[in-house]
């Protein structure tokens, strides 16, 4: 890969400081004294219009007069002068401008000044970062363009904010307890560059182990996320939120209103595999714990203490934060019985009496740590007659060098275990004055874990669960509403919806008087249900609009005609056609249900799985994820909710049959990934028992799907592509499919790789690799599909699906250029198999809106310079090693 096109922002060898002043108090000497006084090895170029010196500094009345090629200009000048700056700093060539000012977005005048710069910049290719009053340092550079006056120490975490006072807390905060960043970048208003972009420049930074980010806004979500979990892949994400609960509800459905957009915000980072805290002192704590490498795998704690109060007191703290305190197995039980005193408490926590000795520490959470049901160990040691508590520390230290397992410590007082403290310190263990702190530091290890988990998750195609979906049918059932100028779908037309996609729905016929209600009924069977149909009632039952358990004719003429007369009387405004007759379902066993759609401003469509019934916004019962989403993902869902602890067997309840239940959420995702025009939906009630759910009442709510969005464009993740499937035959006449990978795929890439000849193997890895690492492997099956694409052409053979060859590419940061790889076995090769799959992958990338592919070839590898040629691809040497050949493809 080339150089990030924002290294002239982050490790520029020549900076311009414009406005760069000697004047006391101002921000263009607070950023030019800031930039002198630190360790920057690069050169700087004071430019000020009305003195030739500046810091003792020669200074020049325009970038432009600068002799030597500038990378990088710091602007800090008053906002009238900012577009003519602009267009010195691109006829110079420079590639990257810091506004370390800020400026009003209120004022009509400033804000089309910045504008007029920003169409300036991106004419001569200029990325703009700010403006911010703060600025943007890389301490482990020596590099500090901000007016920052307190201490930033270099260290190996990057924080990036969007506001410059709160980032400012954090530095200060980070300096009294001795942490150091590798970036520190204010995003201020976020005219050009934003969070997506400096995230992909972060997880390419060698000086960059773990990341933190305060976010307020999110402009660009596809970008944001997908570089969110591009990082998290590979280095700890900690996240802080501003504005949790902005923009709550609002909503015509349910699940709208009880979805806020901090809701959202926390299911896509949970999706993304990071981790949300709620403080700064949070922040920082999470990420020294996560990295540091501290792991757990899962939220099961132990609690070992010699004294009974404090193990108590830690597992109260335990339950409120939500940490599920571990049952400690059979054999852990009797080998604890057999060596601590007689009167220990039998139960976690563990308390093994005020006298223990530093062996009895020791056994006890050896003991804990060797049961597969803990995930991690609370050791609290109150200093009393007879312990020893350095003793007993140095036995921790040992005993966490020899587990994975975290232990979380925490000795009580002060200066008589100051020691201690310092030893733990030294061995950089994780230590806490009290154990609620460690405890709160074990539920983020835990989140963070299962966080993980779900980034993870590539949901692939549904196809083979059951009848393909007739999107066809239900864009025109969408299409029809919205040609009439209506966004809301009628109840008929929401299970229509539904049924298009498999989702079993409860019958439901339009009566326009009661006579056609009667045969209706007759036709369905008693008892029955009428319901108000009318576009603009959406919560029936609050005008009277439902009646249930109908038995007869006279009472369902009587029961039309009040239903009528209610609706009309709660709404005369409203547009009534007429009432539907629905068949009574009675299930003695049923759990009532919903699962709503709704559509964050930020991260598109929600799904939300809960309780339901007419009760659903008070019991508030309900979990969300963001779509796509596989059997994993929905069981998760499902798990979050009180509503899912009732779905198993449950007093005289029988189990709810769960396949059913999670074949409707993934048709539900797939209808949010297929059905652009969909804005919100509820399914409530969603009755489920042992025969299975039905969908009982469905509203959805539309609107025209945005001309100019790609495919999946109104998704903060890019759904599994199915379209890119397809069916061809070789020269040969061999039937193969050319299809997307997917996660399930990694046994098959890694028998295709075993089988390549050693030859095949080196002109595709560069390497005499046998097979792929498991990390490599993990790479190479799970995919971001929205920023890189591998393509696999199969067939069915004796034994399954066999792998023939591979062709994948991986987008650069400007989103405009690809580089690819194509490995074919070597018993398939001369088939054509190498230009039918390089021009599937032409396809998919310029569907991507990229410009350019280009790739690195042998120069010995004569057959694949042969196709390159073949397709178009111009050839050259390599620059730096003349054993590879560059190729080179506008798409």
């Amino acid at each position: 890969m080339r150089p990030h096109y924002l290294t002239p922002l982050f490790s520029p060898r020549t900076v311009a400081v414009v406005g760069a002043s000697d004047r006391p108090g101002s921000i263009g000497q607070a950023v030019f004294a800031s930039l002198l006084a630190g360790s920057f090895q690069g050169k700087l170029f004071p430019v000020n219009l009305n003195h030739k010196v500046v810091g003792g500094m020669p200074a020049v009345a325009s970038v432009r007069l600068i002799d030597e090629p500038v990378e990088l200009a710091v602007v800090v000048t008053a906002i009238r002068s900012l577009p003519a700056i602009i267009k010195d700093c691109g006829k110079k060539g420079v590639k990257a401008v810091l506004l370390a000012k800020e400026f009003s977005d209120s004022e009509l005048l400033e804000q089309e000044l910045v504008n007029e710069a920003l169409e300036i910049a991106r004419h001569f290719g200029i990325r703009i970062l700010g403006p911010n009053v703060l600025g943007l340092m890389r301490p482990v550079a020596g590099f500090n363009a901000s007016n920052y006056g307190g201490k930033v120490r270099p260290g190996n975490l990057a924080l990036v904010s969007e506001s410059s006072a709160l980032c400012a807390a954090m530095l200060d905060w980070a300096d009294s307890k001795e942490i150091g960043f590798s970036s520190v970048i204010s995003l201020g208003g976020a005219l050009d560059v934003g969070f997506g972009e400096i995230l992909d420049y972060l997880v390419a930074d060698s000086a960059t182990q773990g990341i933190l980010l305060h976010v307020h806004h999110i402009h660009d979500a596809r970008r944001f996320m997908s570089a969110l979990r591009a990082a998290a892949r590979t280095k700890p994400v900690v996240v802080i939120k501003s504005g949790r609960f902005e923009a709550a509800g609002g909503g015509q459905t349910h699940a709208s209103n009880l979805v806020a957009s901090g809701d959202a915000f926390d299911a896509a980072l949970a999706r993304a595999g990071v981790l949300r805290v709620s403080s700064i002192a949070q922040l920082f704590t999470a990420a020294k714990v996560l990295a540091a490498n501290y792991r757990v795998g899962g939220k099961r704690l132990a609690i070992v203490s010699n004294g009974f109060g404090p193990g108590m007191l830690a597992a109260d703290s335990a339950i409120d934060y939500g940490v599920e305190l571990a049952q400690l197995g059979e054999q852990t039980m009797g080998l604890l019985d057999g060596v601590l005193p007689r009167n220990w408490s039998r139960r976690n926590p563990l308390d093994i009496i005020g006298d223990a000795s530093p062996m009895r520490f020791r056994t006890a959470v050896k003991a804990c740590v060797d049961d597969p049901g803990v995930d991690a160990v609370m050791v609290i040691f109150t200093p009393q007659a007879g312990t020893d508590h350095l003793t007993t520390a140095q036995l921790m230290i040992g005993l966490q060098r020899e587990t994975a397992k975290p232990l979380f410590l925490s000795w009580l007082g002060d200066a008589k275990v100051s020691e201690s403290r310092e030893l733990f310190s030294k061995a950089k263990c994780a230590h806490f004055r009290a154990p609620e702190y460690g405890i709160e530091v074990f539920r983020h290890l835990a989140a963070y874990q299962r966080n993980q988990q779900l980034l993870l998750q590539t949901p692939g195609p549904l196809e083979g669960r059951r009848a393909e979906p007739d999107v066809a049918a239900a864009r025109k059932v969408m299409d029809a509403a919205l040609a009439e100028g209506r966004g809301v779908l009628s109840e008929r037309e929401s299970k229509q919806v539904l049924a298009a996609f498999g989702i079993p729905v409860n019958p439901t016929a339009l009566a326009r008087n009661a006579d056609q209600a009667v045969r209706q009924a007759v036709k369905i069977g008693y008892p029955v249900v009428l319901k108000i149909d009318s576009p603009d009632i959406v919560y029936k039952s609050d005008v009277g609009g439902v009646e249930l358990n109908i038995s007869n004719e006279g009472t369902l003429r009587s029961a039309f005609d009040a239903i009528i007369s209610r609706a009309r009387q709660a709404r005369p405004d409203a547009r009534i056609d007429g009432v539907t007759v629905q068949p009574m379902r009675k299930r003695r066993f049923a759990r009532e249900l919903i699962v709503g759609v709704a559509r964050d401003p930020a991260f598109g469509p929600v799904i939300a799985f809960g309780a339901g019934g007419i009760a659903v916004e008070v019991m508030r019962d309900l979990a969300l994820s963001l779509p796509p989403l596989n059997d994993y993902l929905v069981d998760s869902m499902i798990s979050q909710t009180r509503i899912g602890q009732l779905l198993g067997p449950f007093k005289n309840l029988p189990p709810v049959d769960v396949d059913e239940l999670r074949h409707v959420l993934l048709k539900v995702s797939e209808m949010v990934c297929e059905l652009p025009q969909l804005t919100e939906m509820d399914i409530n009630p969603l009755v489920a028992d042992e025969q299975g759910v039905i969908a009982l009442d469905a509203r959805i709510f539309v609107r025209p799907a945005r001309a100019d969005l790609k495919r999946y464009g109104h998704m903060a993740i890019m759904p599994y592509p199915t379209h890119m499937m397809v069916c061809a035959k070789l020269s040969d006449g061999t039937p193969v499919m050319i299809r997307p990978i997917r996660p399930e795929d990694a046994d098959m890439q890694q028998a295709f790789v075993r089988n390549l000849s050693e030859e095949s193997r080196y002109n595709r890895y560069l390497s005499s690799i046998k097979q792929l690492s498991q990390s490599m492997l993990v790479r190479f099956t799970q995919l971001d599909y929205d920023r890189e694409m591998a393509l696999a052409m199969t067939r069915d053979g004796e034994a399954g699906e066999e792998m023939l060859a591979v062709a994948r590419f991986i987008t650069d940061p400007d989103n405009e250029a690809c580089e690819f790889a194509l490995e074919v076995a070597d018993n398939w090769q001369g088939r054509g198999i190498g230009n039918l799959l390089m021009q599937a992958l032409f396809d998919a990338a310029r569907e991507q809106g990229l410009t350019t592919m280009r790739g690195e070839v042998l120069a010995g590898n004569k057959a694949m310079l042969k196709l390159m040629h073949k397709l178009g691809f111009s050839a050259e040497p390599h620059p730096e090693d003349r054993a590879l050949t560059l190729v080179l493809k506008t798409l």
